[in-house]
């Protein structure tokens, strides 16, 4: 699974589209475990422990990770580099509030503890008094202890807490560069976000730079440092020009026909 991980993450540029293709994996690998764990009999208490404890979060933790992903890159705002990271902190905030609720668990975790295993890694061993999810009630009980998918939420809330922090830090640079370059630039595009995007595509289909090998996020990047512009989610807006029922390339025949009569104008001038 994790190897295919990788190869997910060389293949898609776009985070929603490799969340999304993640997920998919991840949900059908859980299945294969299912499937196996379905057909087997622990032989020790201490063998079922290891699987609940140790195997099995490491899926279901992934699956919770890229879950969260997806719908923090889904609901992202479209605006400033500091609403962005804004709407990033809030989320910061979450993790915390969860690791608070559960923090005695957290520091059993921590400190690799093993003296609850047996109420929290065992099967049809749930103990109320321990502080059990509230979807317990409905998961199925055979491939389910009171405590795994606590621990999957923890491992994964750890690695969303990395992830949050590198897209502040990224945001935070971006809004530095923009500003620096606002400072410096003499050009600002005062046009619209989807107009660009629209010429932007235009260009790199037309493959004019780098001898057609310029791939359309360094292409964008280098538009948005140019013209001191936050493209945002430039790839839903591509799908927003596509979708048109009419006129799909409404800025480049705005382009072309706006210079055709410029021509013409002085055609007749001359």
């Amino acid at each position: 699974m994790n190897r295919q991980i990788q190869f997910l993450e060389s293949e898609f540029e776009d985070e929603i589209i490799k969340t999304e293709k993640n997920i998919e994996l991840i949900y059908l690998s859980i299945e294969k475990l299912k499937n196996i764990v379905s057909n087997y009999n622990f032989k020790t208490c201490i063998e079922e422990i290891k699987f609940f404890k140790e195997i099995k979060p490491k899926f279901t933790s992934k699956l919770i990770y890229n879950n969260n992903i997806l719908r923090i890159e889904t609901n992202k705002p479209i605006g400033s580099n500091q609403i962005v990271i804004n709407y990033y902190q809030k989320e910061q905030k979450k993790i915390k509030y969860f690791f608070e609720d559960n923090l005695e668990f957290y520091k059993y975790y921590r400190t690799n503890s093993n003296y609850l295993d047996e109420k929290y890694f065992t099967r049809n061993n749930h103990d109320f008094k321990l502080n059990l999810e509230t979807c317990y009630v409905s998961i199925d009980k055979t491939f389910s202890t009171s405590h795994d998918l606590k621990l999957a939420k923890l491992i994964a809330n750890d690695l969303l807490s990395i992830y949050l922090e590198n897209k502040i830090i990224q945001q935070e640079n971006l809004k530095l560069k923009h500003t620096q370059r606002n400072l410096n630039s003499k050009l600002t595009w005062t046009g619209s976000k989807i107009a660009l995007t629209e010429l932007i595509y235009a260009l790199q289909t037309e493959g004019v730079f780098n001898n057609g090998t310029a791939s359309l996020k360094d292409i964008a990047e280098t538009f948005e440092e140019l013209f001191g512009i936050d493209l945002g989610q430039y790839r839903r807006n591509f799908l927003e020009i596509r979708t048109r029922r009419e006129d799909r390339t409404r800025f480049l025949n705005s382009l072309k026909s706006n210079l055709i009569r410029r021509m013409d104008d002085s055609d007749e001038f001359y």
